[in-house]
């Protein structure tokens, strides 16, 4: 890292403490940034990282609700409004155990770069809450979502702060939460949400985005080698939304996947994965993987283990941060790994992305591979601004010009940076630059 760059981390880190997914990263955006200071003096001298990693604003509240049976329970809620340098707070709510504001800060932080590479006029911020909604009822999830956003109402809107949906939170969820908020508000802000239902004011491949942008971003990659995903092997972790809309496109481009898991466990599917099975059990049933090997002649489940295991030339990491390890990492290499593409935030480790750029390997990282999702919730917000509804295909034809788009400017960052092929540095230099460019264009802010 910079020299000149190391008190600022120290400070970011020490104001900051018990927060690890956040300090990773920071430290990650941090390690790239010494040649845009050589460049730009004037970032150093307006401390414009040390305001890029100071939230705008922090927002802790209380969720209380009651169950089914008639007890109360009370949830804590969060949402971290980042950056708005570029455009209104953009990103999604996360509801699952593990929420806690370090995991939000981290998610918003990354949100800044990601929504900077997209070319459209948004900022970052992310939220959420410890809430788990695996096994809950619709009713209980509806009085949970309302009593969320009774709260988070006061701190949103089309031209403030415009939240989505993120592991935890879908079309259901965004549903009772936009009710609630027209309910308190008195507006048919459509734009206040996105991820809504199609008939009521969503866009169509939203659902798809993130997965299909993925995938369309490492086929970026892989046209570089003169290579494409016809004929490639590809392992997938996760199985809900994101994971299910990449195994599609990618089998759709001509490749075989293999292999998806859950927290149970994964499956290995030689045939290739029966994409309308899968959604079948996951999306429909709220089914778990044992459900899909038994319906399915020639699939194995394997409990527990590491879906990495699977030999592939391709991997989607579309589960959860740091789910890639640096084991893990040497083993996909070992076992004829060209390419890796994140569809999650952040699943893989500093030693895993250290292992895959040390042997060569195509790597893109979140910020940029994932970006399709709100990429579209974006072209979303354009199609309510304007009371407007886009077909699928032209919807799905701009999702593609964004991540070709995306995939590009990080190559050529990176180049430019004197690091060809280094898309974690032509991501977090590409993105760093035109918020900071804003930023000090807007004065001290």
């Amino acid at each position: 890292m910079d020299s000149r760059l190391e008190a600022v981390r120290d400070t970011v880190l020490a104001r900051n403490p018990g927060e690890k997914e956040f300090h990773q990263a920071v430290i990650e955006v941090f390690e790239s940034l010494g040649p845009v200071h050589d460049r730009h003096p004037e970032f150093l001298e307006g401390a414009v990282l040390e305001r890029l990693c100071e939230p705008e604003r922090q927002i802790i509240f209380r969720v209380p609700w009651t169950d089914d049976a008639g007890r109360v329970h009370v949830n804590r809620g969060f949402r971290v409004e980042f950056n708005s340098a570029l455009g209104p707070y953009k990103g999604g709510l996360r509801f699952h155990p593990s929420v806690y504001l370090g995991i939000v800060k981290f998610l918003g932080f990354e949100q800044i770069f990601k929504n900077a590479l997209t070319g459209m006029p948004i900022g970052g911020g992310k939220g959420g809450s410890d809430f788990d909604p695996r096994g809950r009822s619709d009713a209980e999830i509806m009085r949970f979502c309302q009593s969320f956003m009774t709260e988070l109402y006061r701190h949103i809107g089309e031209y403030t702060d415009v939240p989505a949906g993120d592991i935890g939170v879908g079309g259901r969820e965004i549903g009772y939460l936009f009710g609630q908020y027209k309910r308190i508000t008195n507006r048919y802000e459509s734009g206040v949400l996105t991820g809504k239902g199609i008939s009521w004011g969503g866009s169509l491949v939203r659902p798809e985005a993130t997965g299909y942008g993925t995938v369309i971003f490492a086929q970026e990659m892989l046209k570089t080698r003169g290579q494409s995903f016809d004929g490639q092997r590809v392992v997938v972790s996760g199985s809900g939304n994101v994971a299910i809309h990449a195994i599609a496109k990618a089998q759709f481009l001509g490749a075989t996947v293999v292999a998806c898991s859950d927290s149970a466990g994964y499956i290995v599917d030689e045939a290739g994965i029966d994409v309308a099975l899968l959604s079948q059990v996951k999306e429909v049933e709220r089914g778990r993987l044992t459900d899909y090997a038994a319906r399915r002649p020639g699939s194995n489940h394997v409990a527990g283990g590491s879906v990495w295991d699977v030999t592939g030339t391709v991997a989607l990491p579309c589960a959860t941060q740091n789910e890639l390890d640096g084991d893990a990492a040497a083993k996909l290499v070992s076992n004829g790994l060209i390419a890796v593409a994140e569809g999650a935030n952040m699943p893989s480790t500093r030693s895993a992305v250290s292992v895959f750029q040390e042997a060569g390997i195509l790597f893109g990282p979140g910020k940029a591979a994932n970006a399709g999702g709100v990429a579209t919730s974006a072209l979303e917000m354009q199609q309510n601004a304007s009371r407007d509804s886009w077909s699928f295909e032209h919807t799905e034809q701009r999702l593609t010009e964004i991540m070709v788009g995306i995939h590009d400017r990080c190559a050529a960052t990176a180049d430019e940076y004197g690091a060809p092929g280094n898309y974690v540095v032509g991501a977090n230099i590409g993105g760093f630059v035109k918020v900071a460019d804003a930023m000090l264009a807007q004065g001290l802010i």
